[in-house]
């Protein structure tokens, strides 16, 4: 009995690393491709050279290549309190310059892509691609003239609007809608950005401003970073169904994040709760300093929320059930990944930390019993025939 046992175990044993094995090998072979990787505004916090092992960082060329990570779209974030103070096209600008920089100084290591028809010929030698994706279009002011400017420096998607309503359309954590779909003026950035060939990005956006931005584009939409709201009733920061499926039919890809604030019901019940208050507290503050008074300590602020909601946790079992639901509710061909990796303060399901991680993400797929073909569409190929179709659209406009 006890020898029967032991074979057993070994069986078992031998069968889960031969199933690593096989999702190694495919993390490596497929394309893999995150649309949203936040280490341009770590950078500008706290400098890493990201060609070299990071220790604090959730991506760096060495994990980019143990996960099989081989297209980073890199995040050029700005906050609501940046847009309102002037200083997010400034922000924008150091960011792009940063990844630059990045890629300059390990040529052999990272490229800049502009075009998903250089995917093959640049990941060549182990490269990680670097195309950039504009969180936030607050950097565009109110010039229609900085969409081809932004082109020209590499953006390849805008999200509209992020953590506050904008000149563009209405964020999903503002309490009160400003315009209740897009602006006069964000109907011309969509326009424009269809015109260049820039994905037109709806995470982030309150329903109607997502709707019309679907709405208006005359090829797919891509939804960045944004979780099913399945999941998470009430959290107007993930997409609804409705919308989910107007991405799909327009053809485009709704990328699941990793993030615990997306996944868990409760943390996303927090998260909405804390950009409510962080959206209140900045507008407060600019009262303060119009009446020449002395503004609110933002650290004493973050200290009390910290204080009354405590971390929550999140499983891969999560992120695999928000794909499950997306393929269900969209098919295979619309839905991709969006970690969100440096952007969610290491708030990450335990076998998903870092881009190294992504065959854990594949063995799980396996496990689920998606075929390979299938799995390569999730990891990068859907998000690749999106964004192609996209350049193709602009090339047959005026």
């Amino acid at each position: 009995m006890r020898r029967c046992i032991l074979l057993a175990a070994l069986l078992i044993a031998a069968n889960g690393a031969h199933a690593q094995d096989a999702a190694r090998r495919l993390a490596q072979d497929a394309v893999i491709v995150d649309t949203h990787v936040d280490a341009p505004g770590i950078l500008m916090d706290k400098w890493a050279d990201l060609g070299i092992e990071a220790r604090d960082r959730e991506f760096d060329y060495p994990k980019a290549r143990a996960g099989g990570l081989d297209v980073a779209f890199m995040s050029i974030y700005t906050s609501h309190g940046q847009d309102t103070d002037g200083s997010a096209w400034q922000v924008a600008n150091r960011m792009i310059d940063g990844v630059h920089a990045l890629v300059q100084r390990h040529p052999g290591r990272f490229a800049l892509l502009t075009s998903p028809a250089d995917v093959a010929r640049l990941r060549e030698g182990g490269r990680v691609l670097l195309p950039l994706g504009m969180e936030n279009g607050a950097p565009l002011g109110d010039k229609l003239a900085n969409v081809q400017f932004f082109f020209d420096r590499g953006v390849r998607y805008i999200t509209l609007a992020h953590s506050g309503n904008n000149r563009l359309a209405d964020s999903s954590y503002a309490r009160d809608r400003q315009w209740n779909g897009l602006s006069p003026f964000g109907r011309q950035v969509v326009a424009e950005m269809n015109r260049l060939g820039i994905m037109v990005d709806v995470s982030h956006l309150g329903d109607a401003s997502a709707k019309e931005a679907i709405a208006l584009s005359r090829v797919p939409v891509i939804a960045s970073h944004s979780a099913f709201r399945h999941f998470t009733p009430g959290f107007e920061r993930n997409i609804s169904d409705e919308i989910a499926r107007l991405v799909a039919e327009k053809g485009g890809v709704v990328q699941v994040p990793f993030g615990t604030a997306f996944i868990n019901p409760d943390s996303a019940a927090d998260t909405q709760a804390h950009f409510r208050a962080i959206n209140a507290f900045n507008t407060r503050n600019a009262e303060l300093k119009a009446q020449g008074q002395p503004e609110q300590d933002r650290a004493a602020f973050d200290k009390a929320w910290a204080a009354a909601h405590p971390v929550r946790s999140s499983t891969l079992a999560q992120v695999l059930e928000q794909i499950d639901h997306g393929v269900k509710l969209l098919g295979i061909d619309h839905v991709g990944i969006g970690s969100d990796f440096d952007g969610v303060d290491g708030e990450l399901p335990a076998e998903l930390k870092t881009v190294a991680d992504f065959p854990n993400l594949v063995a799980g797929l396996q496990a689920r019993g998606y075929r390979e073909a299938d799995i390569r569409k999730i990891l990068g190929g859907n998000l690749l025939r999106a964004w192609a179709e996209v350049e193709a659209g602009a090339s047959r406009q005026p």
